[in-house]
Protein backbone atom coordinates (compact mmCIF):
# COMPACT_ATOMS: atom_id res chain seq x y z
CA UNK A 1 0.00 0.00 0.00
CA UNK A 2 1.35 3.61 -0.85
CA UNK A 3 -0.58 5.58 2.07
CA UNK A 4 0.33 9.04 2.79
CA UNK A 5 0.07 10.95 5.56
CA UNK A 6 -2.27 13.34 4.49
CA UNK A 7 -4.76 10.59 3.43
CA UNK A 8 -4.37 9.17 7.55
CA UNK A 9 -5.06 12.49 8.82
CA UNK A 10 -8.56 13.07 6.82
CA UNK A 11 -9.52 9.66 7.00
CA UNK A 12 -9.46 10.35 11.06
CA UNK A 13 -11.02 13.61 11.31
CA UNK A 14 -13.64 12.45 9.06
CA UNK A 15 -14.00 8.97 11.51
CA UNK A 16 -14.22 11.74 14.87
CA UNK A 17 -17.03 14.11 12.89
CA UNK A 18 -19.20 11.91 10.97
CA UNK A 19 -18.98 13.33 7.74
CA UNK A 20 -17.25 15.34 4.74
CA UNK A 21 -18.16 18.53 5.26
CA UNK A 22 -17.71 18.99 8.83
CA UNK A 23 -14.20 17.32 8.34
CA UNK A 24 -13.37 19.71 5.16
CA UNK A 25 -14.19 22.46 7.34
CA UNK A 26 -11.62 21.86 10.10
CA UNK A 27 -9.42 21.03 7.61
CA UNK A 28 -9.09 23.84 5.79
CA UNK A 29 -10.34 21.84 2.52
CA UNK A 30 -13.43 21.92 0.33
CA UNK A 31 -15.31 18.57 0.89
CA UNK A 32 -14.65 17.26 -2.53
CA UNK A 33 -11.04 17.26 -1.66
CA UNK A 34 -11.76 15.37 1.75
CA UNK A 35 -13.65 13.03 -0.74
CA UNK A 36 -11.10 12.36 -2.51
CA UNK A 37 -8.62 11.34 -0.12
CA UNK A 38 -11.01 9.17 1.78
CA UNK A 39 -11.81 7.33 -2.09
CA UNK A 40 -8.06 7.12 -2.59
CA UNK A 41 -7.48 5.50 0.53
CA UNK A 42 -10.00 2.87 0.02
CA UNK A 43 -8.66 1.81 -2.86
CA UNK A 44 -5.30 1.61 -1.77
CA UNK A 45 -6.85 -0.86 1.38
CA UNK A 46 -8.86 -2.55 -0.97
CA UNK A 47 -11.38 -2.02 1.11
CA UNK A 48 -14.39 0.04 2.69
CA UNK A 49 -14.32 2.20 5.53
CA UNK A 50 -17.01 3.57 6.18
CA UNK A 51 -20.94 2.74 5.71
CA UNK A 52 -22.73 5.72 3.44
CA UNK A 53 -26.32 7.04 4.60
CA UNK A 54 -26.83 9.81 2.29
CA UNK A 55 -24.31 12.48 3.91
CA UNK A 56 -23.68 10.44 6.88
CA UNK A 57 -20.45 8.31 7.27
CA UNK A 58 -19.99 5.78 9.68
CA UNK A 59 -16.82 3.32 10.09
CA UNK A 60 -17.56 -0.27 9.03
CA UNK A 61 -15.74 -3.13 10.97
CA UNK A 62 -12.55 -3.06 8.92
CA UNK A 63 -12.30 1.41 9.07
CA UNK A 64 -12.75 0.94 13.45
CA UNK A 65 -9.85 -1.72 12.64
CA UNK A 66 -8.18 0.91 10.74
CA UNK A 67 -8.79 3.87 12.88
CA UNK A 68 -6.24 1.88 15.27
CA UNK A 69 -3.75 1.55 13.22
CA UNK A 70 -3.99 5.11 11.26
CA UNK A 71 -3.60 6.76 14.78
CA UNK A 72 -0.16 4.68 16.03
CA UNK A 73 0.95 5.70 12.59
CA UNK A 74 0.60 9.17 13.20
CA UNK A 75 1.69 8.84 16.59
CA UNK A 76 4.72 7.53 15.49
CA UNK A 77 5.79 10.81 12.82
CA UNK A 78 4.76 12.97 15.30
CA UNK A 79 7.16 11.19 17.76
CA UNK A 80 9.62 11.57 15.01
CA UNK A 81 8.86 15.37 14.37
CA UNK A 82 9.16 15.65 18.04
CA UNK A 83 13.10 13.88 18.09
CA UNK A 84 14.02 15.75 15.37
CA UNK A 85 12.95 19.05 17.24
CA UNK A 86 15.20 18.63 19.69
CA UNK A 87 17.83 19.78 17.46
CA UNK A 88 16.05 22.94 17.25
CA UNK A 89 15.45 26.10 19.37
CA UNK A 90 12.66 26.10 21.78
CA UNK A 91 10.96 28.90 19.85
CA UNK A 92 8.16 26.77 18.49
CA UNK A 93 6.61 24.15 18.49
CA UNK A 94 2.85 21.86 19.33
CA UNK A 95 2.02 21.05 22.91
CA UNK A 96 -1.09 18.82 23.72
CA UNK A 97 -2.25 18.15 27.15
CA UNK A 98 -4.94 15.98 28.33
CA UNK A 99 -6.54 16.25 31.70
CA UNK A 100 -9.29 15.13 33.76
CA UNK A 101 -11.71 16.80 33.64
CA UNK A 102 -11.73 18.35 37.34
CA UNK A 103 -7.81 19.73 36.27
CA UNK A 104 -9.69 21.87 33.94
CA UNK A 105 -10.32 24.71 36.43
CA UNK A 106 -6.30 25.50 37.20
CA UNK A 107 -4.24 23.70 33.69
CA UNK A 108 -5.72 27.05 31.43
CA UNK A 109 -4.20 29.03 34.32
CA UNK A 110 -0.79 27.06 34.50
CA UNK A 111 -0.73 27.00 30.83
CA UNK A 112 -1.65 30.57 30.44
CA UNK A 113 1.74 31.46 32.39
CA UNK A 114 3.61 28.92 30.64
CA UNK A 115 2.61 30.56 27.07
CA UNK A 116 3.98 33.96 28.52
CA UNK A 117 7.35 32.10 28.59
CA UNK A 118 7.24 30.40 25.60
CA UNK A 119 5.06 32.63 23.29
CA UNK A 120 5.48 30.41 20.39
CA UNK A 121 4.26 27.37 21.53
CA UNK A 122 0.99 26.20 20.29
CA UNK A 123 -1.21 24.68 22.73
CA UNK A 124 -4.14 22.37 22.52
CA UNK A 125 -5.84 21.07 25.60
CA UNK A 126 -7.75 17.80 25.90
CA UNK A 127 -10.35 17.28 27.99
CA UNK A 128 -11.32 13.62 29.16
CA UNK A 129 -14.40 13.35 31.37
CA UNK A 130 -12.57 10.04 33.45
CA UNK A 131 -9.13 8.72 33.89
CA UNK A 132 -10.32 5.94 31.60
CA UNK A 133 -10.99 8.05 28.83
CA UNK A 134 -7.65 9.88 29.66
CA UNK A 135 -5.65 7.09 29.60
CA UNK A 136 -7.24 5.98 26.19
CA UNK A 137 -6.40 8.94 24.97
CA UNK A 138 -2.85 8.62 25.90
CA UNK A 139 -2.71 4.92 24.90
CA UNK A 140 -3.44 6.33 21.42
CA UNK A 141 -0.59 8.71 21.14
CA UNK A 142 -2.82 11.65 21.12
CA UNK A 143 -1.59 13.30 23.94
CA UNK A 144 2.11 14.64 24.53
CA UNK A 145 1.62 14.80 28.61
CA UNK A 146 -1.60 14.74 31.01
CA UNK A 147 -2.83 15.86 34.12
CA UNK A 148 -4.40 13.59 36.32
CA UNK A 149 -4.51 12.28 39.64
CA UNK A 150 -4.12 8.75 39.99
CA UNK A 151 -1.51 7.43 37.36
CA UNK A 152 -2.70 4.74 35.46
CA UNK A 153 -1.48 1.01 36.92
CA UNK A 154 -2.55 -0.28 33.39
CA UNK A 155 0.16 1.51 30.88
CA UNK A 156 4.12 2.33 31.39
CA UNK A 157 4.08 5.63 31.99
CA UNK A 158 6.45 8.26 33.99
CA UNK A 159 4.14 9.88 36.62
CA UNK A 160 5.52 12.79 38.53
CA UNK A 161 3.79 14.24 41.64
CA UNK A 162 3.34 18.00 41.85
CA UNK A 163 0.86 19.09 43.90
CA UNK A 164 -1.55 18.34 46.26
CA UNK A 165 -5.34 17.74 45.40
CA UNK A 166 -8.02 18.57 48.69
CA UNK A 167 -11.22 17.06 48.10
CA UNK A 168 -14.01 18.35 50.73
CA UNK A 169 -17.65 17.99 51.32
CA UNK A 170 -19.95 20.85 50.24
CA UNK A 171 -23.76 21.74 50.87
CA UNK A 172 -25.90 24.47 50.64
CA UNK A 173 -26.68 27.62 52.54
CA UNK A 174 -28.23 26.91 55.87
CA UNK A 175 -27.71 23.31 55.84
CA UNK A 176 -28.34 21.79 59.24
CA UNK A 177 -24.79 20.30 58.78
CA UNK A 178 -23.66 23.57 59.17
CA UNK A 179 -24.83 24.33 62.51
CA UNK A 180 -22.42 21.40 63.81
CA UNK A 181 -19.17 23.03 63.22
CA UNK A 182 -16.79 20.41 62.66
CA UNK A 183 -19.04 17.10 62.59
CA UNK A 184 -18.18 13.71 62.56
CA UNK A 185 -18.30 11.56 59.09
CA UNK A 186 -21.44 9.79 60.87
CA UNK A 187 -23.65 12.81 61.26
CA UNK A 188 -23.55 13.16 56.96
CA UNK A 189 -25.68 9.74 57.19
CA UNK A 190 -28.95 11.30 57.06
CA UNK A 191 -28.28 13.22 54.37
CA UNK A 192 -28.53 12.01 50.25
CA UNK A 193 -25.60 12.57 48.16
CA UNK A 194 -25.03 13.61 45.13
CA UNK A 195 -21.79 12.30 43.36
CA UNK A 196 -19.82 11.91 40.54
CA UNK A 197 -20.35 8.92 38.06
CA UNK A 198 -17.36 5.71 38.79
CA UNK A 199 -14.45 5.65 36.99
CA UNK A 200 -14.18 9.48 38.08
CA UNK A 201 -11.26 10.00 40.07
CA UNK A 202 -13.24 11.98 42.45
CA UNK A 203 -15.87 8.98 42.91
CA UNK A 204 -12.99 6.81 43.76
CA UNK A 205 -11.63 9.06 46.25
CA UNK A 206 -14.73 9.46 47.92
CA UNK A 207 -15.18 5.64 48.17
CA UNK A 208 -11.73 5.19 49.68
CA UNK A 209 -12.43 7.52 52.06
CA UNK A 210 -16.28 5.98 53.12
CA UNK A 211 -14.42 3.03 53.59
CA UNK A 212 -11.77 3.56 55.65
CA UNK A 213 -14.41 5.25 57.58
CA UNK A 214 -16.65 2.29 57.30
CA UNK A 215 -19.49 4.70 56.31
CA UNK A 216 -22.31 4.25 53.34
CA UNK A 217 -23.80 7.17 52.19
CA UNK A 218 -27.08 7.60 50.78
CA UNK A 219 -26.44 8.19 47.15
CA UNK A 220 -29.51 9.59 45.55
CA UNK A 221 -28.02 11.07 42.51
CA UNK A 222 -25.23 10.49 40.06
CA UNK A 223 -23.67 12.81 37.83
CA UNK A 224 -20.51 13.34 35.20
CA UNK A 225 -20.22 16.90 35.77
CA UNK A 226 -18.80 19.44 38.53
CA UNK A 227 -20.50 21.96 37.34
CA UNK A 228 -24.27 19.96 37.37
CA UNK A 229 -23.57 19.06 41.05
CA UNK A 230 -22.85 22.48 42.13
CA UNK A 231 -25.84 23.02 40.37
CA UNK A 232 -27.60 20.70 42.42
CA UNK A 233 -26.52 21.11 45.56
CA UNK A 234 -27.03 25.14 45.32
CA UNK A 235 -31.27 23.82 44.73
CA UNK A 236 -31.08 21.89 48.24
CA UNK A 237 -31.07 18.10 46.30
CA UNK A 238 -28.11 17.18 48.18
CA UNK A 239 -24.81 17.41 49.73
CA UNK A 240 -21.39 16.48 48.00
CA UNK A 241 -18.29 15.37 47.57
CA UNK A 242 -15.99 17.53 45.13
CA UNK A 243 -12.09 18.83 44.62
CA UNK A 244 -11.33 21.42 45.97
CA UNK A 245 -10.50 23.06 42.78
CA UNK A 246 -13.61 23.37 41.24
CA UNK A 247 -15.15 25.53 44.32
CA UNK A 248 -13.49 29.23 44.25
CA UNK A 249 -16.26 30.97 42.54
CA UNK A 250 -19.02 28.88 44.71
CA UNK A 251 -17.40 29.34 48.17
CA UNK A 252 -16.18 32.77 47.54
CA UNK A 253 -19.66 33.88 46.89
CA UNK A 254 -21.28 32.28 49.35
CA UNK A 255 -23.22 29.86 47.16
CA UNK A 256 -21.81 26.91 48.49
CA UNK A 257 -20.17 26.03 51.86
CA UNK A 258 -18.06 23.87 52.96
CA UNK A 259 -18.77 20.83 55.71
CA UNK A 260 -15.68 20.86 57.79
CA UNK A 261 -16.10 16.84 58.32
CA UNK A 262 -13.55 15.43 60.95
CA UNK A 263 -10.88 13.72 58.31
CA UNK A 264 -11.43 16.57 55.66
CA UNK A 265 -10.15 18.24 53.98
CA UNK A 266 -9.16 14.69 51.58
CA UNK A 267 -5.91 14.97 50.15
CA UNK A 268 -4.84 13.33 47.11
CA UNK A 269 -1.61 14.81 44.55
CA UNK A 270 -2.07 16.10 41.09
CA UNK A 271 0.38 14.21 38.66
CA UNK A 272 1.90 15.09 35.63
CA UNK A 273 2.40 11.63 33.10
CA UNK A 274 3.55 10.47 29.94
CA UNK A 275 4.23 7.34 28.41
CA UNK A 276 7.84 5.96 29.32
CA UNK A 277 7.85 5.20 25.65
CA UNK A 278 7.15 8.60 24.19
CA UNK A 279 10.14 10.46 23.27
CA UNK A 280 8.57 14.20 24.61
CA UNK A 281 9.25 17.27 22.68
CA UNK A 282 10.63 20.10 23.62
CA UNK A 283 7.74 21.95 24.25
CA UNK A 284 6.37 18.97 26.04
CA UNK A 285 9.64 18.67 27.86
CA UNK A 286 9.69 22.19 29.15
CA UNK A 287 5.80 22.15 30.19
CA UNK A 288 6.61 19.33 32.19
CA UNK A 289 9.35 20.84 33.89
CA UNK A 290 7.53 24.15 34.42
CA UNK A 291 4.63 22.27 36.12
CA UNK A 292 6.49 20.25 38.68
CA UNK A 293 8.55 23.59 39.60
CA UNK A 294 5.65 26.12 39.69
CA UNK A 295 2.70 24.23 39.75
CA UNK A 296 2.79 23.62 43.65
CA UNK A 297 2.96 26.92 44.61
CA UNK A 298 0.12 28.19 42.12
CA UNK A 299 -2.22 25.86 43.38
CA UNK A 300 -1.12 26.29 47.05
CA UNK A 301 -1.72 30.15 46.84
CA UNK A 302 -5.90 29.08 45.30
CA UNK A 303 -6.24 26.50 48.00
CA UNK A 304 -5.52 28.17 51.26
CA UNK A 305 -7.79 30.93 51.17
CA UNK A 306 -10.47 28.56 50.06
CA UNK A 307 -10.22 26.15 52.58
CA UNK A 308 -11.30 29.20 55.59
CA UNK A 309 -14.40 29.74 53.47
CA UNK A 310 -17.92 28.52 53.55
CA UNK A 311 -17.76 27.45 57.55
CA UNK A 312 -19.72 28.45 59.70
Amino acid sequence: MNLSFRQLRVFLEVAQRGGVTAAAQALHLTPPAVSMQIKELENQVGLQLFDRQGRTLTLSTAGEYFVVHAKRMLGALRDTENGMARFKKLEHGLLTVGMVSTAKYFVPRLLGEFRRDHPGIDVRLRVANNREALVTQMEAGEVDLSIMGRPPAELATRSEAFAPHPLVFVCPPEHPLLRIGHPPLAALAPFPFIVREHGSGTRNAMERFFADHGFEPRITMEMSSNEAIKQAVMADMGISFLSLHTLGLELRQGLLHRVDVEGTPVMRTWHVVHLQSKVLSPAAEAFRYFTIERGTAMLAEHDAPLLSLGTL
